[in-house]
């Protein structure tokens, strides 16, 4: 009967698994033989051995594309329905980023870059708040930049709308303390895991996700920032490391199937240009970052490079005026869409990004 054959194929089934695992296991035992004086990359390699094991992947083949359409459609689900438990796309919560992108999508390498203090980090926290307060995502973050303390505070800050500077230093009213308390209520229900590890190699950022992965399911995974992550100790350039990180980083996205975010440096050559908007050449340190990512944000405001008697020699300021805490979020690259450039709010004070009425400026 078809219930005798389902009992039959399980049982194949569990048989295949159990004899890759004790091929993992050799793998494993040769491991232990091989006396690598890095111990921390002979854990990272078994855990690979295994996590392939578990994730019952075989090596990838050519396959017909009936076999693949048919993957698809499995995996994807009814075109208008989600599948119980899994988030189909994760939503940013900038409703105008989310039309243009549909979304983080899965397997997808995001880079999101600026110069230092035009609030890359703050727009990344806001990601995961969003996602993790709005869609219940599970978000894991990897401040290579900030300690755990200091991602707290910005948290509570954005949330409760208390001045960051008044929540690291701990000088609040009693109005101000009430309403920290309350965004420290909301915060906590959020399924945000923080990992503020300084000098963290890919393989130990991979090893640490994974195993979070098995844990908890993970959604969404946030870096700050790429080029703190360490190169793996070889005589390579930088530019060789960052592209390898680039590498695995992608990799990471589509063995998880889930969206990477990770915030990046922008070169000087920004501030030597009579304009300041970032262009793709110059992601720092790496062609191979433009290459690797799905999809390049930069975060442009103009009232970082002029002030208001500077822009109303050049503006009129009737039909535009002086753009204070106006953000240009801009898609530079979108490997599966259009290109486009968005404008969102800036709050400096509470380090928060935020919907404008009037959102889109342009599509290419």
């Amino acid at each position: 009967t078809s219930l005798h054959v389902e009992y039959y194929a399980q049982i194949v089934s569990n048989t295949a698994i159990m004899r890759r695992l004790i091929a993992a296991a050799e793998q494993i035992k040769a491991l232990g033989y091989e006396a690598s004086p890095d111990i921390e990359a002979s854990f990272n390699k078994a855990e690979d051995i295994l996590f392939q094991v578990r994730m019952k992947r075989d090596p990838r083949d050519f396959i017909p594309i009936r076999d693949a359409l048919g993957q698809y459609f499995e995996e994807a689900g009814p075109p208008t329905t989600e599948r119980e438990g899994e988030i189909p796309h994760i939503l940013t919560g900038f409703t105008a980023l989310d039309e243009l992108l549909g979304g983080l999508q899965r397997s997808d390498l995001i880079v999101l870059a600026a110069r230092p203090s035009l609030g890359k980090t703050s727009l990344a926290l806001n990601i995961a708040r969003n996602t993790a307060i709005s869609q219940k995502a599970c978000v894991a973050l990897c401040s290579l930049e900030m300690s755990r303390e200091a991602v707290v505070q910005r948290l509570l800050a954005s949330e409760s709308g208390v001045d960051s500077k008044k929540v690291r230093l701990g000088y609040f009213s009693e109005q101000e303390e009430i309403r920290i308390m309350e965004a420290s209520g909301i915060l906590s229900e959020a399924s945000i895991y923080i990992d503020d590890s300084p000098q963290l190699r890919c393989l130990d950022i991979r090893s640490k996700v994974r195993r979070l992965h098995f844990e908890r399911n993970i959604d969404l995974i946030i870096i700050d920032y790429l080029q703190l992550i360490q190169g793996n100790g070889k005589s390579e350039t930088r530019v060789q490391e960052i592209s390898k990180i680039t590498r695995d980083l992608k990799t990471l996205a589509r063995e998880l199937n889930v969206p990477v975010l990770t915030v990046s440096q922008l070169s000087r050559a920004v501030e030597w240009r009579a304009s300041h908007i970032p262009q793709l050449s110059d992601l720092r340190e790496s062609g191979s970052i433009e290459q690797d990512a799905d999809v390049v944000l930069f975060i442009y405001r103009d009232d970082m490079y002029f002030s208001p008697e500077e822009w109303s020699k050049v503006h009129d300021i009737e039909k535009e005026p002086y753009p204070r805490g106006i953000a240009d979020l801009i898609i530079a690259k979108h490997r599966n869409g259009p290109l486009g450039q968005i404008k969102l709010r800036f709050l400096g004070r509470i380090a928060k990004f935020d919907n404008l009425e009037a959102e889109l400026i342009s599509t290419s």
